[in-house]
């Protein structure tokens, strides 16, 4: 068994401003500090008026975020659905589960993300036309990779050539 308190973290600060209004969070990733391998935990900040990650989803990840305090916008494939405390919430590893956070309460929303460490994965952004390749170690995996990148999805080319 390993343990970690979340006060023995410092925050990750991620901070960009988008298309989409600012992205702008700090995480604290638990799994990673436990050397977790099969399971992924991290711990999310967001002040009002921002984002998470850019809208996507995974091809080989299944998803699961607890909302520990605050209120926002969870925006999915078929629209946008209310986030307050205590909301569990499952994102499967297709197109059902595409996501993206959004503050638009008064107070920071806090909340836990939880994935299953699987690889390859592709993650997929299609309000951004590209997507990501993970190959050696998963989204939020801190191994190192045999192959990753991102790429246009629109980019394509014939097998032979």
């Amino acid at each position: 068994m390993e343990k970690i308190n979340d006060s023995d973290l410092e925050w990750d600060e991620y901070d960009r401003d988008d298309t989409d209004g600012e992205t702008a969070f700090r995480r604290k990733e638990l799994a990673n500090a436990v050397d977790a391998d099969d399971l992924g935990c991290s711990l999310y900040e967001l002040p009002p008026g921002t984002r998470s990650w850019p809208y996507h989803y995974h091809t080989a990840n299944e998803e699961a975020m607890y909302v520990l305090s605050g209120e926002g916008l969870l925006r999915v494939a078929d629209g946008e659905e209310s986030l307050t405390a205590g909301d569990y919430v499952t994102l499967p590893a297709n197109e059902r589960g595409g996501h993206r956070v959004v503050n638009d309460g008064e107070d920071p929303l806090r909340y836990l993300m939880v994935s299953t460490m699987t690889e390859p994965d592709v993650t997929i952004y299609p309000e951004m036309n590209k997507f990501g390749v993970f190959v050696g170690s998963p989204p939020g995996g801190r191994d190192d990779r045999s192959f990753e990148g991102y790429y246009r999805i629109d980019d394509e080319t014939e097998y032979w050539e």
